[in-house]
């Protein structure tokens, strides 16, 4: 256990800022769930719906540095992929 002031104050930086990060990655994660469903569905229209707002999460995440900014052009470049595919077949 810490002793000193500082040591007790980053403590609960710590458990604050973990927090703050893993509701992020639970936002981000469900919403790619959800347009990874929407394009195994087949349903064009739903996938096209999300992608936009799923994207936008994406890169906000990204930017906060919850996930590595490759990462985040990776799961972009493969979300959008697939909703072409989608599109054209």
């Amino acid at each position: 256990m810490a002793n000193i002031k500082s040591a007790e104050k980053r403590i609960g930086q710590t458990e604050r800022d973990r927090e703050r990060n893993r509701s992020q990655r639970s936002r981000m994660r469900r919403a790619v769930r959800e347009l990874r469903e929407a394009v195994s569905a087949g349903d064009l229209s739903q996938a096209q719906e999300l992608l936009p707002d799923t994207l936008k999460l994406i890169d906000s995440t990204a930017k906060k540095k919850v996930i590595h900014r490759n990462a985040a052009a990776r799961t972009k470049s493969r979300l959008s992929q697939a909703v072409a595919k989608l599109e054209t077949s």
